[in-house]
């Protein structure tokens, strides 16, 4: 079986996301969310980043969560929603594209691996019903693309398990409206993976800018947001010293252009 979640679901049922029983009501209250993804396809492959803040009502939750990682050697993957749930579907998407890989010998197109990660988004829309949403952002370098301009791919998704191919950029969580809108100004086909790393640090500010629950760059803590890239080499994160000197230049330009 070449389905690590379809295995799951008939040894062990309980062990995935959507299949815990919940008491009646609405839950989304007493679990810490997850706030604003951005992703950006651009001429080596795909960048994503996140802030860190995660938020428990008008509290904050934590100031240092990691809402950012690969799903395997050429793709990333980010959630914004219910933290517990977006980081347990994370780990076993994961799993699931590992164990592909290792049953098939081969590994899933980047199109099998968006499909699959859509298909455990609907299994959580019980939980999802009852307020504890988890919605990904998922990207890739593709390795069967034909043309070299479309090497980065994006994919949102809606909490029925609904799945979309974006163009060029996009962005989810609470203060995706102000990343998408900055985004929408400074994209350009083609941008270099560089001028990507800067606009995706630049959008997440203007998110933290006027979202009280996305975390801008903590310059007293020196908390950065996680930024990631896939291309031809595979996933790389930038560390934090490199994401901290984008951060620190584009708060030096807003000190003379603070709307960016």
């Amino acid at each position: 079986m070449s389905s690590f979640t379809e295995f799951l679901g008939k040894a062990a049922p309980e062990l995935l996301p959507g299949r815990r029983h919940l008491p009646a009501g609405h839950s989304a209250d007493i679990a810490p969310h997850a706030t604003t993804i951005v992703a950006i396809a651009c001429s080596d492959g795909v960048v994503m980043a996140g802030d860190r803040r995660a938020t428990m009502g008008n509290l904050i939750a934590s100031r240092d969560i990691e809402k950012v990682h690969p799903s395997d050697a050429y793709s990333l993957i980010g959630i914004a929603g219910t933290a517990g749930i977006g980081i347990e579907m994370i780990r076993l998407f994961q799993v699931e594209l590992e164990h592909y890989e290792k049953i098939e010998g081969a590994m899933l197109s980047l199109d099998g691996k968006a499909n699959r990660l859509a298909t455990m988004i609907r299994g959580n829309l019980g939980m999802a019903l009852q307020g504890l949403v988890a919605v990904p952002l998922f990207a890739g370098f593709d390795l069967d693309a034909t043309d070299p301009a479309k090497v980065g791919r994006v994919w949102s998704f809606d909490v029925a398990g609904g799945i979309y191919e974006e163009t060029g950029y996009d962005s989810i969580g609470s203060g995706s409206l102000f990343a998408k809108s900055a985004l929408k100004k400074r994209y350009r086909p083609g941008i270099s993976t560089g001028d990507a790393i800067k606009l995706a640090v630049d959008a997440l500010y203007d998110a933290a800018d006027d979202d009280t629950a996305t975390g801008g760059p903590d310059v007293i803590r020196r908390i950065f947001p996680v930024v990631m890239t896939a291309t031809a080499e595979g996933t790389h994160r930038l560390s934090d010293a490199e994401t901290g000197a984008i951060a620190d230049a584009i708060i030096a330009e807003r000190h003379s252009q603070p709307g960016g």
